[in-house]
């Protein structure tokens, strides 16, 4: 399905039926990534005194329940009621789910311990140039990020200026490869999230975070036309899945 979308005067054509999905799915298993010292999700069938809510085990349908946290068990999406007192919920900074995404690849240099992604970076890639929703790739990508356990690794992460960088050249929703944006162990301060959302001075409520998400390597950096869909949960994060989709011509 060939669709075209009007950008600043420019028309943009994409075909909607080849999307190139960056989510990474949640599973009841070892399988699943997770981060912040919790085991992985639970999917298992409801069981009462009477019944097993499983067709394997005699009944009539597969009646699950789900044990997750949308924060560490895969791909979300994350508002600004992430770090604030009063509750936002992530169904209301999303206003419409289409938008112009870059993508980039980049490596995370060492600094001090730690492999940080900074605003240095960011400029030699995309100087100063970006679409309303940045996806970033961090290298080398491989596909054990779909199952890694984060858990006390002191993932790579966004140095403040590069996350007020990125603000600044008015990208509202950004999507990262790795648990968090910030540094697992920061002792709360949390510079990256508070400089992209400009909190405290000029809280943005319609901007996103969507975090844990996996861009395989056969899709190139450039721009794409970007599906951010997130499940209707009312709370500061959701599962989401977004997906890309290539401009053939504009």
């Amino acid at each position: 399905m060939i669709a075209s979308l009007e950008h600043e005067n420019i028309t943009y054509t994409v075909d909607l039926s080849k999307p190139l999905d960056i989510s990474i799915p949640l599973e009841g298993s070892s399988r699943n990534p997770i981060a912040w010292n919790l085991e992985k999700p639970r999917i298992e069938p409801v069981t009462t005194e009477e019944w097993t809510a499983s067709v394997a085990k005699g009944a009539a349908i597969n009646f699950n329940n789900i044990y997750f946290n949308p924060h560490a068990h895969g791909t979300h999406t994350e508002c600004l009621g992430h770090i604030t007192e009063k509750v936002h919920s992530v169904q209301k900074s999303l206003s419409s789910y289409f938008y112009l995404a870059t993508v980039i690849s980049v490596a995370p240099e060492l600094k001090k311990g730690d492999l940080v992604i900074s605003r240095k970076q960011l400029h030699g890639i995309l100087k100063g140039k970006s679409n309303k929703a940045l996806v970033l790739r961090t290298l080398p990508n491989t596909i054990s990020k779909k199952s890694q356990k984060y858990t006390d690794t002191n993932w790579p992460y966004l140095e403040e200026g590069a996350a007020k960088y990125i603000r600044e050249m008015g990208v509202d929703h950004l999507l990262i490869d790795l648990p968090s944006v910030d540094k697992e162990k920061d002792g709360g301060k949390l510079k990256a999230h508070k400089a992209f959302w400009n909190y405290p001075e000029a809280p943005r409520l319609k901007a996103t975070i969507t975090e844990f998400i996996y861009v395989s390597n056969r899709i190139k950096d450039g721009t794409y036309l970007l599906n951010l869909q997130t499940a209707p949960f009312v709370n500061d994060a959701t599962p989401s899945r977004p997906v890309l989709y290539k401009i053939i011509s504009q």
